[in-house]
């Protein structure tokens, strides 16, 4: 009784053990060191003496291998000579493959490999299911006889814990090994890491950012709210004469008109009515360093005429007060408003228009680097982990594919705020990874039908996506090939969409 125990103790902390190893696996960021780790760990626990693993693309071509099988050579020699029949077959059918012996299996023996190197105990398992996108394969034992049932079992469970994190950092690596058209902007800049991008559009910025930075002129930041003006006016700062002293920012939209005066300019004692004290202003705050106006639009007419003062002659006054100070500021304005219609309705002055209008950069929205959304949305995620002291979440491939097919009108502002409430339900689930439920929650809840709730343009959108899939999935009689040849779209992309909107036959 004693003995049976303690088996069972033993079996529990080699349980405990190994998914501890698996969870050391998924904080991998490389997808080398994954792999190369990941199938050491096979080796070991089904106590194979040679192991081997592949992973394929679309197309069913070899993306990425490698062997666990001694020296270079060695590994080259193993590759060579694995039984590609048994590879094939698990991976047409998503079913692992084990057999005592192929050199005496009637599916192998007649296989050239098999009878050439005399094949014995095999255990090749999918990685990834519908469709599989890899196998591990495991050749020999120490002792005679097939691979045990336990080893199938625990080989399995960890084919599909590869399965999520193997495409996340395949897709990863695709991105770092594609040309990167900003890199050449980034190594003349400081601070440039935040804005994150590769896109074509990303490098016109920040080649416009490394010409205007270093000249100590104005520049007006322009585009839509929540693409990154307040980001992106810091990195100006950071890499202008003026980067050793202060960034002072204004937001000239969530000020009352009668306090926005007194807030960049400073008021002396009675001034007004709540100047009960003397208040130097932003404009003193920012002496020697740059003045960041965000939401300039906003600024009233008499702030307008002050501030168009202040860029002519480089000297204001504080309210209430008749002799003028010198400012040795750099301004940079920003806007979601067009400033030359602005000033054509008589809202804003087209003088301090063509004034703060020297050097314009305008911001992309989202839509416009559709190509910069995973690596916005990976990053951010890491952000929100370390910031909240969370778990280390990362986002699965079908969650990628999620926010890079989804509309962000809000731009990185919105899909900010979307990753950051995800993070929160993701981690309060317990779970190793953000899914396209904990980012679209009301996609993935059972609520009223359509017609009785008002929905955004983003969640008809996957409405619409989940209905064309089902009739055509029905149409097809489930045949995910036909599927796609119809949607013009990857087998892939169907089987993902599948998963996305847990449909069943």
């Amino acid at each position: 009784m004693a003995s049976a125990l303690e088996a069972e103790v033993e079996r529990l902390h080699g349980e405990v053990d190994l998914y501890r190893q698996l969870l050391q696996l998924t904080e991998q960021q490389e997808l080398r060191p994954f792999l190369r780790d990941a199938l050491a760990l096979i080796v070991r626990i089904s106590r194979a003496r040679r192991g081997y693993l592949e992973l394929r693309g679309d197309a069913d071509e070899v993306l990425f291998w490698m062997g666990h099988a001694g020296s270079e050579e060695q590994v080259e020699a193993f590759r060579e000579a694995i039984s590609q029949g048994v590879v094939e077959q698990a991976m047409a059918t998503g079913e692992t493959v084990v057999t005592a012996s192929a050199l005496r299996d009637p599916r192998f023996r007649e296989r050239g490999s098999v009878r050439n190197n005399r094949i014995e105990a095999i255990l090749c398992a999918p990685i990834g299911r519908d469709p599989a996108i890899g196998v591990v394969y495991l050749q020999d034992r120490p002792d005679p006889g097939p691979f045990s049932a336990e080893d199938k079992d625990r080989v399995e469970m960890l084919a599909r814990h590869i399965a999520p994190n193997a495409d996340r950092l395949l897709l990863k690596e695709r991105a770092q090994v594609g040309e990167d058209p900003t890199q050449p902007y980034r190594e003349a800049l400081q601070g440039h890491a935040a804005f994150v991008g590769r896109s074509k559009a990303v490098a016109n910025v920040l080649k416009q950012v490394s010409f205007v930075a270093p000249h100590d002129v104005g520049v007006l930041l322009t585009g839509p709210t929540g693409t990154g003006k307040t980001l992106l006016a810091r990195i100006i700062h950071q890499n202008s004469p003026r980067a050793a002293h202060p960034f002072v920012e204004v937001n000239c939209g969530a000020l009352p008109e009668q306090l926005i005066e007194n807030e960049l300019f400073g008021a002396v004692a009675g001034a007004h009515s709540t100047a009960t004290s003397a208040s130097e202003g932003k404009v003193l705050a920012a002496q020697r360093g740059t003045l960041f106006l965000d939401e300039i639009g906003e600024l009233p007419l008499v702030a307008q005429s002050k501030l168009l003062q202040l860029l002519q002659s480089g000297r204001y006054f504080r309210l209430g007060e008749s002799s003028p100070r010198d400012a040795d500021i750099r301004v940079i304005a920003a806007t979601n408003v067009d400033l030359e219609e602005a000033s054509r309705q008589g809202t804003f002055r087209e003088d301090l228009y063509y004034r703060l209008n020297v050097l314009p950069i305008s911001m992309p929205p989202l839509d416009e680097r559709l190509e910069d959304v995973p690596l916005l949305a990976t990053s951010i995620c890491e952000d929100l982990c370390e910031q909240n002291r969370l778990p280390t979440l990362r986002l699965s491939p079908l969650a990628l594919h999620a926010v890079e097919t989804a509309e962000w009108p809000g731009n990185v502002r919105q899909l900010s705020n979307a990753l950051a409430a995800a993070t929160l339900r993701a981690a309060g689930e317990g779970t190793p990874t953000v899914e396209p439920r904990h980012i679209f929650p009301s996609t993935h809840d059972e609520v009223e039908p359509t017609s009785t709730r008002r929905l955004t343009y983003q969640q008809q959108l996957q409405d619409f996506k989940k209905a064309l899939i089902i009739r055509t999935l029905t149409e097809t009689d489930w045949n995910v090939s036909e599927a796609a040849r119809r949607l013009d779209v990857a087998r892939s992309l169907v089987n993902k969409l599948i998963r996305t909107f847990e449909l069943k036959r």
